[in-house]
C-alpha cells in the first residue's frame, strides 16, 4: 500500500472528537492547572509520593497487566490476582483491556502497515498519540476472539468507567484524608490522579513512537522497533521494544540480568509466591 493510499484509508476512518476532547482536557489541565495550583496553593511531600506511588502502580498495570499478561500471555495467573491488576491498569485510562490489548495485538501482527493502529511509518505524532483520534475500522475482528473468552478482561471492560472514576477518587480520598481538609483532597487529586495519568499515557506512547523511531536493532530488522534503555527508565523496562518484537511472549522485555525491566522482577516476585505461573521465554508468538 503507498502512502497516499494508507493516507486514504485514515481519512476515511472516523474521527473521535470526544478522544480529542479528553485527551486535550487532561493535557490542559496538567500542563496549565497544576502549575497554577502549585504556585497558589503549593504542593507537600506527601503529594509526590502519591504521585510517585500511583505512577509506578499505574505503569505496571498496563506493562504487567495489559501488555505482558493479556496481550501477550506471558505468563498465568489467578483471577483474582489478575482483575486487581486489571483495575490498576484501568485507572491509567487508556482504555480497556479488551480493546487495549486488541489494538497491540494487530500491532505486532501488521507492524509498519496500514492496519498497525500506531504506524510509525506516518510520523512522530500519529503513532505517538495522533492514532487515538480515529476509529479504524479495524476495532472488532479476529484480533478480539481469544481476548472475549476471558471473563475477567470482559468484567473489565463493562466497568471500564467506572474503574477509571476510582482511579481519581482514590487520591482524592488519600490527599483529604491526610490533610485533613478538601484542599488536601485536590492536592491528592492533582498530582496523584492528573499528573499521574499524563505521565503513564505519555511513558506508554513513547513506546509507539520513540522506540519505532530511535535505537538499535541487536535482534533483527524485520520490522521499525527499536531497543532503548533509556526509554526503559520510563516506561518500566518496555524500552527493549526490538527484543519484545523478536520475542513476543517473554515475559522480559529486558533479557539480561542489569538490563532496568520492573516489570519482569514484578512478575518473578510473583511467581516466588505462587501468584504467577508458566513464565514464557524466548517465545516468538504474538497473539
Amino acid at each position: 500500500m503507498t502512502a497516499s493510499e494508507q493516507t486514504a484509508s485514515l481519512d476515511q476512518s472516523e474521527f473521535s472528537y470526544l478522544n480529542l476532547a479528553l485527551f486535550c482536557t487532561v493535557a490542559a489541565a496538567t500542563v496549565i492547572g497544576i502549575p497554577l495550583y502549585g504556585y497558589y496553593v503549593g504542593y507537600t511531600l506527601f503529594d509526590w509520593v502519591l504521585f510517585a506511588v500511583m505512577y509506578i502502580a499505574t505503569g505496571m498495570g498496563i506493562t504487567v497487566g495489559y501488555h505482558r499478561l493479556i496481550a501477550h500471555q506471558s505468563f498465568e495467573c489467578p483471577n483474582w490476582v489478575k482483575g486487581i491488576i486489571l483495575i490498576i491498569g484501568g485507572w491509567a485510562l487508556q482504555n480497556s483491556a479488551l480493546i487495549w490489548c486488541a489494538d497491540h495485538i494487530r500491532h505486532h501482527a501488521r507492524t509498519d502497515t496500514d492496519e498497525d493502529p500506531y504506524n510509525a511509518t506516518r510520523g512522530f505524532w500519529h503513532s505517538h498519540c495522533g492514532w487515538l483520534f480515529y476509529d479504524t475500522p479495524h476495532r472488532i475482528d479476529k484480533y478480539e476472539i481469544r481476548l472475549r473468552r476471558d471473563p475477567v478482561v470482559l468484567w473489565q471492560d463493562r466497568y471500564y468507567w467506572p474503574i477509571v472514576v476510582s482511579g481519581l477518587v482514590l487520591p482524592f480520598v488519600l490527599g483529604a484524608w491526610w490533610h485533613g481538609s478538601w484542599i488536601g483532597g485536590v492536592s491528592g487529586l492533582l498530582m496523584g490522579g492528573l499528573l499521574r495519568m499524563f505521565m503513564v499515557l505519555n511513558s506508554t506512547f513513547t513506546i509507539n513512537s520513540l522506540c519505532h523511531m530511535w535505537g538499535s536493532q541487536p535482534h533483527g530488522q524485520h520490522d521499525s522497533s527499536r531497543d532503548s534503555w533509556l526509554i526503559s527508565f520510563v516506561s518500566f523496562g518496555e524500552g527493549y521494544h526490538n527484543y519484545h518484537h523478536t520475542y513476543a511472549r517473554d515475559y522480559r522485555n529486558g533479557p539480561k540480568w542489569y538490563n532496568f525491566d520492573p516489570s519482569k522482577w514484578i512478575i518473578y516476585t510473583l511467581s516466588l509466591f505462587g501468584l504467577a505461573t508458566n513464565l514464557r521465554r524466548l517465545d516468538p508468538t504474538v497473539g
